[in-house]
């Protein structure tokens, strides 16, 4: 099994054993339970689904509800499917959590960024405007400038950086140190920060 769904509590700081004060992320992942083990047989690849959250029930229709009824576990909200090794034997209903991960471990981290909204080229990109604000300009501190386009090609290319919608996008942060783990509370602590607003799930793999 290569990872665990949680939920993002939020930051807080943590002191080495050199005194260093260390910005962390607290997680709180797990219990997760298998809804569902996918084999080469039926379903043509090898993979374990694992749900996390629990869902009250008059939010489930019938389709979803058998589903979770076959594996003999409350309804989930957020469901995800994880490669699963072939030392393991994973079955309908087992419970893994977050004792999956080792302190001094690395983990990668995936989630929802914070969306932003309609955003600027200096704030979606990092660019820095269009000169100072002398030579007669009053108001281009913060525009885009030239796009290039002329008679040739007479069009804008894709993928030109331009303004837009901003965040809110699927991201991954990698080689994230596992410093405490405390399974007495599912809780998980990593180096740095994680995407994502507080409450929001993330996907931690090894």
């Amino acid at each position: 099994m290569s990872g665990l769904i949680g939920r993002k509590i939020g930051m807080s700081s943590l002191f080495d054993e050199k005194g260093k004060n260390v910005p962390c992320t607290v997680l709180e992942l797990g219990p997760c339970v298998v809804t569902q083990v996918k084999t080469i047989d039926n379903d043509g690849y090898e993979a374990v689904q694992l749900g996390f959250d629990d869902k009250p029930d008059k939010k489930v229709n019938k389709s979803i509800s058998g589903h979770f009824n076959k594996a003999k576990v409350d309804p989930k909200k957020k469901l995800v499917e994880f490669k699963m090794n072939f030392e393991e034997d994973l079955k309908l209903g087992d419970t893994i959590t977050v004792e999956h991960f080792k302190e001094g471990e690395f983990v990668d981290i995936s989630a929802i960024s914070k969306g932003k909204g309609f955003q600027g080229v200096v704030k979606r990109h990092g660019f820095s405007g269009v000169g100072q604000s002398t030579h007669g300009q009053h108001n281009r501190l913060r525009a885009p400038g030239s796009i290039g386009a002329a008679s040739y090609p007479a069009r804008v290319f894709k993928g030109m950086r331009m303004a837009g919608q901003t965040g809110a996008e699927k991201v991954k942060i990698q080689n994230l140190i596992v410093l405490k783990v405390l399974p007495e509370k599912n809780v998980l602590v990593v180096k740095g920060s994680v995407p994502g607003h507080k409450n929001s799930y993330v996907i931690v793999q090894k």
